[in-house]
């Protein structure tokens, strides 16, 4: 199976972030993030055995022991040119440190590993279009969010286990910073 570990905002945070999916949906036929909660990635896709669930589960538990909430500043929108339109995250020191530490934390206890990000580096962000926006929708829906501002500030206090499955991310278990 697949899982991946992220931070998701408040609900009414999500809520917005949702509205702004369903825009896509609906002006640039691109659905694609419906199928995750908005969310903040710290260590993206990687395969796990279901059957060692519990051992992933007391492994990250372990890790958010000791450590407090994170501060949070979403502020306006970018791209990953040429398909992808994000919610922009402001990359603090905090949350720098708390994916890092996450990563290599994963890397020593588990033997997870996320190559391709070890070698691109972390963009924290928050997706509301991908993969399916066309590259001609992506040019009219950059014009119209580039310079629309947002801005959101809220403290993560918890850690969310997600999984793949029936095509769409569903979260398995929520670890608070404690």
């Amino acid at each position: 199976m697949l899982y991946f570990i992220a931070l998701l905002p408040p609900q009414d945070i999500q809520d917005y972030a949702t509205q702004i999916k369903q825009h896509f949906a609906d002006n640039y036929d691109s659905k694609h993030a419906f199928k995750s909660p908005p969310h903040i990635t710290l260590q993206p896709p990687f395969e796990w055995d279901t059957n060692k669930l519990t051992a992933l589960e007391e492994c990250l538990q372990k890790f958010v022991m000791g450590r407090n909430s994170i501060p949070i500043i979403l502020d306006g929108y970018n791209a990953f040119v040429p398909r992808v339109i994000y919610i922009d995250v402001v990359k603090t020191p905090e949350l720098i440190n708390l994916q890092i530490d996450l990563i290599n934390y994963l890397e020593t206890n588990l033997g997870i590993v996320d190559k391709i990000g070890k070698s691109r580096g972390f963009t924290p962000h928050m997706t509301v279009a991908f993969k399916d926006l066309k590259k001609s929708n992506f040019k009219a829906a950059w014009a119209e969010f580039e310079n629309r501002e947002l801005h959101f500030e809220f403290n993560a206090e918890k850690l969310t286990l997600l999984k793949h499955e029936n095509k769409k991310w569903n979260i398995t278990k929520e670890l608070e910073f404690v």
